[in-house]
């Protein structure tokens, strides 16, 4: 993708540049998004397929059915619920993380393939994890503050994942690197928020909501949800496969866009173009205020 040129880009050419990378490598993103998201997908089905197989209520007098479920059975669920929750953090993790870094090489004119994408996540999950925490936690306690403040520190907290993946940061130092480069520029990425979960209320509507008025319907038929079960989570497999590049690419597109603003980075790879990711300016704000 060496037609790329590194230069200040207007709202509509990000836009443009990043669908135009998610459909020229359709492939390379949907393929870093779906392998971690295959073992989320099996772990749901094998669910399913327990929970409400009436096999597995087969000889089980009324009484015990009446009586709720046992300790055993509680405890496999709560250790179900466990296990379904860290592989699905796993799966996100390296997901995002293998755009990013995707896009990144694309960006800069160097090939790159699914597994040296997501190869790259080795080592970085930890780090990965404690930049989303505390973006998480930040954003939380502004939404329980007042709505609008929330919205407006998630704007400026956008590019802590690129910045903390390409810049090598902590959670700490990727936050306040983000604030100091989304200065000027929260209403871009609040467009880029807006535009993305507009596309995932679509996905949705196309891929689960038919499937989940065919759960409401089947509620009498333990084959038949069983079955309609199974095909809504598949249907939420592709919705999540489709859409959730979007916003990483996105995200990535509009950090480099502001570090050749803020930054001349333009100027800096072209003088090294095979080096690593130089960190940030001195100039460029460090603390958040």
């Amino acid at each position: 993708m060496a037609d790329l040129d590194l230069r200040p880009l207007s709202l509509g050419e990000i836009l443009d540049r990043t669908f135009s990378l998610y459909r020229k490598n359709f492939l390379l993103f949907a393929g870093i998004t779906a392998i971690p998201q295959l073992l989320v997908l099996a772990l749901r089905l094998a669910q399913t397929l327990f929970m409400t197989s009436p096999a597995g209520r087969m000889n089980v007098p009324v009484e015990q059915l009446q009586a709720g479920p046992s300790g055993g059975l509680l405890a496999f669920g709560i250790v179900g619920f466990l296990i379904g929750v860290i592989v699905y953090l796993v799966a996100y993790l390296f997901a995002q993380g293998g755009t990013v870094f995707a896009v990144s090489e694309l960006y800069l004119g160097r090939p790159t393939t699914i597994g040296s994408s997501l190869g790259r996540m080795r080592g970085q999950l930890g780090s990965l994890f404690g930049v989303l925490l505390l973006n998480g936690l930040a954003v939380m306690c502004a939404f329980i503050l007042l709505i609008i403040p929330g919205i407006y520190l998630a704007c400026r907290l956008l590019t802590c994942v690129p910045a903390a993946l390409l810049e090598d940061l902590g959670p700490r130092s990727s936050l306040e690197r983000s604030w100091g480069l989304t200065k000027d520029y929260a209403g871009r990425a609040f467009v880029i928020y807006l535009l993305y979960f507009v596309l995932v209320y679509a996905a949705a509507f196309l891929f689960t909501f038919p499937f989940g008025v065919a759960v409401a319907l089947a509620a009498k038929n333990p084959e038949a949800l069983r079955m309609w079960f199974a095909v809504s989570h598949v249907g939420e497999f592709i919705a999540e496969v489709l859409v959730r590049p979007i916003l990483t690419i996105a995200t990535a597109v509009f950090y480099y866009d502001l570090r050749v603003r803020k930054e001349a980075f333009d100027l800096q790879f072209m003088m090294n173009p095979t080096g690593s990711i130089a960190p940030g300016a001195p100039g460029v704000a460090r603390t958040l205020s």
